[in-house]
């Protein structure tokens, strides 16, 4: 039976604004439940600001951090909380008056969540990066070399969602679990090239037993192999082969008409180029959707290359309803799954300020402060 509730109401998330990982942990903690208070710019608000999918769920309060009345309603939030997350460069919260030390003096129970890309220590703590640079540093970008092409990245999943946003919530939950028995607050030091390196440990397990090569020849990962690559169909669109099991492959020469191959000699590597012609003149016969008819719920390990928009309408997706629409814009449906205790059904997002008088008034202020706040330009 489902519950009414989230599997994390009446836990109490303060959100410093930014941009990337953090939003995105903030928006799936607030999806499973969690009353995450995103602090805004005062200055931020105006009239052409749009909702936000990664500030669904949330609720925005717009302070002015350089007047004393904005800060005290900082920290009456975060002396609220269970947890902060923030995305600053290292020391940018101290010198707000709002670092874990300060933080800690008045809510010791409250987990502290600080996400960087290069961590808060190191020789490049200070310096500026994206998601790109922190998985070169890592040895993930090496991974998607094609030959001597240059590597390619899939914008921000990697680096600042993958070893950014997943990580930072991992370690969040295991300090907020732990504090549960303690009554005691952690730092969070969640840096996304820690994160990357941790995601390439199957990686760096097949290298220690040589069963990864790092010369792209002899190593089907790289794009080289006839039955692991990306290919082109006849009408320019693009399909998918995974086929790395001897049975899978086997299916595969044999949906394909390739019945002269023996699939014995999958992994001989001299006869990988020839063969993968052979295949990619295959593929290039037929368009897109025909490969689908024929290859798609098969166990050739196959899937077709999709954009967005082709993705949420993909039978498969859409059964799973992976993506939802809301004011006629797509966006991802929470994940993961939870059958007891479901995720909320997913919003516009918060606009900046959208809700300072609500958040105001719960923290016990009278409409009489309100306006005096407002009037001193403390809120927006």
């Amino acid at each position: 039976m489902k519950s009414s509730t989230q599997s994390l109401t009446g836990l109490r998330i303060i959100e410093f604004s930014g941009i990337g990982p953090g939003p995105l942990a903030g928006m799936m903690l607030a999806d499973m439940g969690a009353d995450v208070i995103v602090i805004d710019r005062a200055a931020d608000v105006h009239p052409r600001n749009v909702t936000m999918a990664c500030q669904r769920g949330k609720r925005s309060l717009a302070v002015n951090l350089k007047s004393a009345e904005g800060i005290a309603l900082a920290w009456q939030l975060i002396e609220s909380a269970d947890a902060l997350i923030e995305g600053f460069r290292p020391g940018v919260m101290e010198r707000l008056g709002f670092g874990p030390e300060a933080v800690a003096a008045r809510n010791p129970r409250l987990v502290y969540g600080r996400i960087t890309g290069w961590g808060q220590t190191g020789p490049l703590a200070q310096a500026a990066g994206h998601d790109i640079n922190y998985v070169a540093l890592t040895g993930a970008l090496n991974t998607s070399r094609r030959g001597k092409e240059l590597p390619v990245l899939p914008a921000t999943l990697v680096g600042d969602m993958g070893g950014g946003a997943m990580f930072l919530l991992f370690g969040m939950m295991c300090a907020l679990h732990e504090a549960r028995s303690s009554g005691q607050g952690q730092v969070v030091d969640a840096a996304i090239i820690d994160g990357v390196a941790t995601m390439g440990a199957l990686v760096q397990q097949m290298r220690a037993i040589q069963y990864w090569s790092d010369d792209p020849a002899h190593n089907f990962f790289l794009n080289t192999s006839p039955f692991y690559d990306s290919f082109v169909c006849a009408d320019g669109k693009l399909i998918t082969l995974g086929a790395i099991e001897p049975q899978f492959y086997a299916e595969l020469l044999q949906r394909l008409g390739l019945t002269d191959v023996d699939p014995r000699r999958q992994y001989d590597t001299a006869e990988w180029p020839l063969l993968k012609q052979r295949i990619a003149a295959c593929i290039a016969a037929k368009t897109r959707d025909q490969w689908c008819a024929l290859l798609e719920g098969s166990d050739v390990c196959f899937a077709p290359v999709l954009d967005f928009d082709e993705a949420a309408a993909h039978p498969h997706n859409a059964e799973r309803g992976m993506f939802v629409e809301v004011d006629g814009k797509s966006q991802p449906a929470p994940a993961p799954r939870l059958s007891r205790t479901p995720a909320r059904a997913p919003n516009a997002g918060a606009c900046i300020g959208q809700h300072t008088d609500d958040v105001l008034r719960e923290l016990g202020h009278s409409a009489d402060d309100i306006a005096r706040l407002r009037e001193q330009k403390s809120v927006g």
